[in-house]
């Protein structure tokens, strides 16, 4: 005979666990399984934010924490408004989790420690009598009724309601695909750019606030400010990484060979810049420009963006022509680097892609195609910029999906 089961939750990744939470939380005595087709469940919570699991971020305005998701932003807005970042705070803290904010607004454990999150969530589950299944590996899945047969690696079961949560999966969308889903090809997100240039050569973990944008562009208006780092194979930190994260599909159409622009100044304009440099000339005439820059940047990059423009060693400022000084302040605003390739952003693997989001109503998380058929997280096409924002994607998520299916459950017979 066949298991069946009142839920089937395929994926035991932080949207599979967090449903099925709240699923046994609402409906006490109904039978939750989740199959996780490795040996390992939440295996990316174990690994993210290095180990110390970035739970969510500090942004408690749904419109405002909408705004970090490049796919979803629009989607997301009213199930923020039902679960957002401090109900995700407050979940964690009933359960004797305490949260702490980093000053980036980054939120994790205070333990630093990302099994005190998956503790949690095992305690939770197990404690409600959720059953675990592992090495689970989905291969089918076929309507039976008004319910669902799922085919697995180790056999068949059956259940009344079905939440995929199996995470960035080419194998399960293809599964997902013979069920009427369209799936939005994947592609990667959040990465980092490989850029040889002799301005940056050697400046290994060098950090300056930028503004960056493609260039070539001029029909491109998005500008993407933060810190950037530079790296032995190029850059790195936020604003490249809001950069992959907005332009991910663009950038693959591409092959990842593009032209960037850089404000090594932020939001200082050319000619803002120029007229600093004029008044520096006519101030400081008789000092080295390469140590008497006049703006707040890394004296080791202050000193290769002004060679790049042209100016020697031994230049004073009263010296300086024209045409270097406007060299000068387009190296400081709007110096253009060839990025060739790319890397992934340490373990936070995240990609582009998924289920596409017109099919999906956003209310309950169920498919607008198949009823009784639920989605939740990285599956869909809905991603983030790095800072907690895709594990809450996960838990509001699982939540509006089991409140949901709960609510289901109640009205069956």
């Amino acid at each position: 005979m066949l298991e069946h089961a009142d839920v089937i939750i395929a994926g035991g990744g932080a949207a599979g666990f967090f449903a099925a939470a709240h699923i046994a939380e609402a409906s006490p005595g109904a039978r939750v399984i989740i199959l996780e087709k490795s040996a390992e469940v939440l295996a990316k919570v174990r690994v993210s934010g290095g180990g110390r699991c970035n739970v969510t971020h500090a942004e408690f305005v749904p419109r405002e924490l909408a705004s970090y998701y490049p796919r979803g932003q629009k989607e997301l807005l009213g199930p923020f408004h039902s679960f957002c970042s401090g109900d995700t705070i407050a979940f964690f803290e009933n359960r004797g989790v305490a949260l702490k904010t980093e000053e980036d607004g980054r939120m994790f454990p205070e333990t630093d420690a990302s099994q005190t999150i998956i503790d949690c969530l095992l305690r939770e589950t197990t404690q409600r009598g959720v059953r675990v299944f592992t090495g689970y590996g989905i291969r089918e899945i076929n309507v039976r009724g008004t319910g669902w047969e799922v085919i697995t690696a180790k056999g068949s079961l059956t259940c009344d309601k079905l939440l995929i949560a199996t995470g960035s999966s080419p194998k399960m969308w293809d599964v997902i695909r013979q069920l009427g889903h369209t799936i939005v090809p994947p592609v990667p997100s959040l990465f980092t750019f490989h850029v040889k240039d002799p301005r940056i050569s050697g400046l290994m973990g060098l950090s300056a606030t930028v503004s960056v944008r493609l260039s070539g562009t001029a029909q491109d208006h998005m500008i993407f400010e933060g810190p950037l780092l530079i790296t032995h194979w190029g850059m790195s930190g936020p604003a490249v990484l809001k950069l992959s994260a907005w332009k991910a599909r663009e950038l693959y159409d591409r092959n990842y060979r593009f032209p960037i622009e850089v404000n090594w100044l932020h939001s200082v304009t050319f000619g803002e810049a120029l007229d600093v440099l004029r008044t520096q000339r006519e101030v400081c005439g008789k000092k080295n420009i390469m140590t008497s820059g006049p703006f707040d940047l890394p004296r080791r990059l202050w000193v290769k963006l002004a060679a790049s423009a042209g100016i020697a060693d031994e230049d004073r400022w009263a010296e300086v022509r024209k045409e270097l000084l406007e060299n000068l302040a387009a190296q400081l605003t709007k110096s253009v680097f060839r990025v060739q390739g790319k890397s992934t952003f340490k373990e936070e693997f995240v990609t582009a892609g998924g289920v596409d989001l017109r099919e999906i109503d956003f209310r309950t998380f169920e498919s607008r195609i198949r009823e009784n058929l639920f989605f939740a997280g990285e599956v869909l096409n809905i991603d983030a910029v790095t800072g907690g924002f895709n594990f809450q994607n996960a838990w509001t998520g699982g939540y509006m999906a089991a409140r949901a299916i709960s609510s289901k459950l109640r009205e069956t017979p």
